[in-house]
């Protein structure tokens, strides 16, 4: 199976492909008369009227917006699985997509020229349900297309040897070091 080596090009696709179930979801919930209106038509009302956010053009708006903050977001997960592992996918996956959901949502109702904020609970649950959703979906996709190299936890001493290449070293940018150069650089120090 292809797998991405670049961080950020797997936080882009990733944070993509969370970001489509998200809308999905928040599509439903506002076809059902759960949510008042789409995430979309909310972020499209920072910058335009309220009937304007409602139209193409702002609907438009707001899925750019969407669609990039969802990247943003995807970017964002990748470097935690990398700090952090790829071991408890769903606690990592409810906690990005539930804190980047309610940083957005609380961001777009604190822009005061925003008339198409819902003010209801059920509107804003239905953000935080499909946000948890968009996290779940971009943790398991970071985890499932990134490369291992991304995830290789990084050396507490010179003598232990990586996995396997950096995408630097794959493509000979970079010469891969061996132990006995790492010894012997760090013995002339001594």
């Amino acid at each position: 199976m292809f797998k991405i080596k670049d961080r950020v090009t797997l936080g882009v696709v990733a944070g993509l492909a969370g970001n489509l179930v998200k809308t999905l979801i928040d599509e439903v919930s506002t076809k059902k008369k759960i949510s008042q209106r789409s995430f979309r038509g909310t972020a499209a009302g920072a910058w335009v009227s309220k009937k304007e956010s409602t139209g193409t053009n702002g609907q438009l708006l707001g899925g750019l917006l969407d669609f990039g903050m969802g990247s943003l977001g995807g970017v964002g997960t990748v470097y935690l699985l990398s700090t952090t592992g790829k071991d408890h996918l769903v606690t990592k996956g409810l906690l990005t997509g539930i804190s980047m959901g309610s940083l957005i949502t609380f961001a777009l109702a604190a822009v005061p020229t925003n008339k198409a904020k819902p003010k209801d609970a059920a509107s804003n649950l239905s953000y935080l349900l499909s946000h948890a959703a968009y996290g779940l979906v971009t943790t398991f996709v970071a985890a499932k297309l990134g490369d291992p190299s991304i995830y290789d936890v990084k050396p507490q001493n010179n003598y232990l040897e990586p996995t396997s290449q950096t995408s630097e070293q794959a493509r000979g940018g970079l010469k891969q070091v061996t132990s006995d150069h790492r010894r012997t650089q760090s013995n002339q120090y001594q």
